[in-house]
């Protein structure tokens, strides 16, 4: 099979992919200009991601039914979900803001989630050349998950906290917590996610 050109990732050099074998989990090529990681070969235990994955579904499905946290303020008392955070940007006529924190923070993961889902229940029942979308699915996958902020959702909650600790009784709610095992779980779930192997396996069975 002829190899395809590769752009690096760091510094744009177009080179020929390198070989590296789906069954060699320590290999790895580097680019020929600047030393960056190109390919790293993974070992995908699809059973267990498609485990983690849905467990993060489940995880921010509880993220966006439950508060993130409860504040009693003076004898007031404060609860703040996701949905509540975008319905009060819009209601203040930030518009473009709330729409960017409904993208980062609800869309985009929960298209990650559902697409990874989808794919890694497609590709272990070895259905790839019958499911429909897979293709337009990895590339969706690739395009939206940089978009996908939950951890910069993660850091502006807890420093809203510490702020806000001094002046207000402040609980963490349900969603905090689950927003932040979602976190852990997608991380743990793209460290061994490989498009480029899943890639080869659809070009091999079209």
């Amino acid at each position: 099979m002829p190899s395809h050109l590769l752009a690096c990732p760091e510094c744009d050099a177009l080179q020929h992919e390198p070989q590296v074998l789906e069954n060699e989990t320590e290999a790895r090529a580097v680019c020929w200009r600047c030393g960056a990681i190109l390919i790293q070969g993974v070992e995908m235990q699809i059973e267990r991601m498609f485990a983690l994955t849905l467990t993060a579904l489940i995880l921010f499905v509880l993220a966006n039914a439950f508060p993130l946290f409860a504040l009693d303020l003076q004898g007031v008392h404060h609860v703040t979900s996701l949905f509540g955070a975008v319905e009060t940007l819009w209601s203040k006529e930030m518009h473009l803001v709330a729409l960017l924190v409904f993208a980062t923070t609800i869309l985009f993961p929960a298209m990650e989630i559902t697409a990874l889902l989808y794919l890694l229940l497609v590709f272990h029942a070895q259905a790839e050349n019958e499911a429909p979308w897979v293709m337009g699915l990895l590339r969706i996958i690739s395009v939206i998950r940089p978009w996908g902020m939950i951890e910069v959702l993660m850091l502006g909650a807890l420093v809203s906290m510490a702020k806000l600790s001094h002046i207000a009784a402040i609980q963490p709610g349900v969603a905090l917590w689950s927003m932040g095992a979602v976190m852990l779980l997608l991380a743990a779930v793209s460290s061994r996610f490989d498009a480029r192997q899943l890639w080869i396996r659809l070009e091999h069975s079209l």
